[in-house]
């Protein structure tokens, strides 16, 4: 049931994206029905996203870095196969914070969303673009350098 709320809300998400702004500078300053449908998409997305993070950032430090929803930027969507179907891909670039949302760096991550697919979701690549320097007292959660 809840995964198959998953295609209608990214179909929502193409039909409304050239609408919703991604870059923090032009960030809405109110509500809208088109916000409200990326931010419900990026709530659904938040447990793939979490996984995926959590297993990348688990070698290199000991606490689990989150990804809040408004640290979410959509760079890319695309709806595979043609209009009215149901597989797309979204890339998304996410920044992880441990702590008091201290960031540990940025990250591109692009899923296979399909009625087909187990669970209806799935990472196609996981990409490390930056990693961020942790202030001194939160160098103790390190395990090694990312690279």
């Amino acid at each position: 049931m809840y995964n198959k709320t998953v295609p209608i809300l990214i179909a929502l998400l193409l039909a409304f994206s050239s609408q919703i702004h991604t870059k923090a500078e032009n960030m809405p300053t109110e509500d809208s029905p088109e916000l409200q449908m990326k931010d419900m998409f990026m709530l659904l997305l938040s447990p793939a996203i979490d996984k995926e993070v959590s297993d990348y950032y688990s070698d290199f430090y000991d606490t689990t870095p989150l990804v809040y929803p408004y640290q979410i930027n959509v760079v890319n969507t695309e709806r595979i196969g043609g209009f009215r179907t149901f597989h797309f891909e979204i890339t998304i670039e996410v920044t992880p914070v441990v702590g008091p949302h201290i960031s540990v760096g940025k990250d591109r991550l692009t899923f296979g969303i399909s009625p087909t697919l187990p669970g209806q979701i799935r990472l196609k690549e996981y990409k490390h673009l930056e990693t961020h320097e942790l202030p001194p007292n939160w160098q103790h959660i390190i395990k090694k350098k990312v690279d």
